[in-house]
């Protein structure tokens, strides 16, 4: 069964599972101009922060991401997500906590 994710999250995902070396730009194109990234205990503010943690994150670990489950909660989208990788403590699932302002994101919270 395929998730129907809206637009900016599914062109999130895609562009997180690209191996292309415009992927970390291809993802923070995903991004408003001012969004912000929670991520392992880091705050990421502004697309070329996100384009960083996206390229830190793809040498750091080798991973999957598998979106499971998607739903709205608090006027946020929530997407959890399998991932396997490189990683201690792998496979985990993870919930990807979107805000959208529009056709972009302006927020991602990834958390346990």
């Amino acid at each position: 069964m395929t998730l129907q994710l809206p637009q900016p999250i599914a062109a999130y995902f895609t562009a997180d599972k690209s191996t292309d070396k415009a992927a970390p730009e291809a993802l923070a194109n995903c991004f408003t101009d001012d969004a912000v990234v929670k991520d392992e205990g880091h705050t990421h503010r502004g697309r070329a922060a996100i384009r960083q943690w996206k390229e830190e994150t793809a040498q750091k670990y080798t991973y999957t991401c598998e979106p499971l489950a998607c739903v709205a909660q608090h006027g946020r989208t929530v997407v959890t997500c399998r991932l396997a990788g490189s990683f201690s403590g792998s496979p985990l699932d993870l919930r990807f906590m979107f805000e959208l302002a529009g056709a972009k994101i302006a927020a991602l919270e990834v958390a346990p």
